[in-house]
């Protein structure tokens, strides 16, 4: 049976009529798990505390975020983030956040008390948020305040991040903690939002080593993707062996995301969640929190996380999306790749492009090995 983290209150996490990160994804998906009839344990979580969020964040921030969420105005909220483009004020924005971050910290706790399967949080993944700004759609960092709690109970903590953007807030956060390993999987800095991530940020002091970063380059495809994830992720994990696996699913690699450069279909996201599932059951008993993260591309987004938690409850997912829930979100469809829950198989157009990328990577991810081993 698939455990799942979620609440309703997620849906208050909204920028407003026309941001790329809506919670109507996540609520799509929830109904959408619902209408497949997977079997599914629902977990409906409380809010985060003010002292889970200062856990993180400075105090000043968070005195700033709760006043931010009645004056939606104010000039002095742009230096902490906020009021900007990417993260507009909205009405009771600290406490949204804060029903959003509840639901990391309750997959946390289900793992503390025992559980060794993955657990799914349908939400989160706001891996950007740092202790004292609002950044890339991200307001609290549930995912820093979720290894928080695992690390104040004695776990060593691997995070795995393949959201297309690099996990700058998660790695910034932990980047001199030698029991918290991050890797994120990205496109490039030179080429995307957040401009970071490079192979040379490796982490500081004791932990030199526990940052580790894939940028790829723009083009990558499912191929050359996977090379690159076990080139690198499973010696990596293997060599710091953690308790538990933290891993963020952005769905905006995918080629039909309009926010990235990456070209990866269904079925290299269906090729990571086996060997993520994999490393879990190897390397920290079957103990694994899952978060949701980026995807813009409304239908990819969706089809992407159902295969997901397909995946997680180990039964086989539909070859189709139900026809009703097609019908209750066709609005949000538009441009659909169709009911089948998996891509068609690629045509081919973007081969020339992957190979130049696949070369690219490849000479990184040489070179970020090299460097690996020489820290070991």
């Amino acid at each position: 049976m698939l455990q799942v983290v979620f609440h309703t209150d997620y849906l208050r996490y909204n920028f407003g009529s026309g941001h790329p990160f809506t919670p109507d994804r996540w609520e799509a998906l929830a109904d959408l798990l619902e209408e497949t009839g997977i079997p599914i344990h629902w977990t409906r979580p409380g809010p985060a505390l003010e002292s889970d969020v200062l856990d993180v964040h400075d105090s000043s921030y968070v005195d700033t975020v709760k006043a931010a969420s009645k004056d939606h105005l104010h000039s002095a909220w742009a230096r902490y983030g906020l009021g900007t483009a990417d993260v507009p004020v909205f009405h009771d924005m600290h406490d949204a956040t804060c029903a959003v971050c509840g639901g990391s910290l309750a997959a946390g706790r289900r793992l503390l008390e025992g559980a060794n399967f993955p657990i799914l949080q349908l939400g989160g993944g706001l891996h950007h948020a740092m202790p004292a700004r609002a950044a890339g759609f991200c307001v609290y960092n549930d995912v820093a305040m979720l290894i928080r709690l695992l690390r104040r109970n004695g776990m060593r903590v691997a995070y795995v991040d393949i959201d297309v953007h690099h996990a700058d807030g998660v790695q910034a956060i932990f980047y001199r903690d030698p029991n918290v390993l991050t890797v994120s999987m990205h496109q490039s800095g030179q080429y995307l939002y957040p401009g970071t991530g490079s192979v040379d940020e490796l982490g500081s002091g004791e932990a030199v080593g526990t940052a580790v970063n894939v940028p790829l380059h723009p083009g990558t495809g499912d191929a050359s993707y996977l090379e690159c994830f076990d080139a690198v992720v499973p010696p990596t994990l293997t060599r710091f062996s953690p308790d538990v696996l933290v891993v963020e699913v952005g769905a905006d690699a995918h080629y039909l995301d309009p926010l990235a450069n990456l070209n990866l279909t269904t079925f290299a996201y269906r090729d990571l969640f086996d060997r993520l599932v994999g490393l879990s059951k190897d390397l920290s008993g079957g103990r694994m929190v899952v978060t949701l993260g980026g995807g813009y591309n409304f239908d990819s987004t969706i089809r992407i996380w159902t295969i997901l938690a397909y995946r997680l409850a180990d039964i086989p997912p539909p070859e189709q999306l139900p026809p009703s829930w097609v019908y209750r979100w066709e609005s949000r469809l538009k441009g659909s790749a169709g009911p089948s829950l998996h891509d068609q198989e690629s045509t081919g157009q973007l081969q020339d492009l992957r190979s130049v990328a696949a070369e690219v990577n490849a000479r990184t991810v040489e070179s970020l090995i090299d460097t690996l081993n020489q820290l070991a």
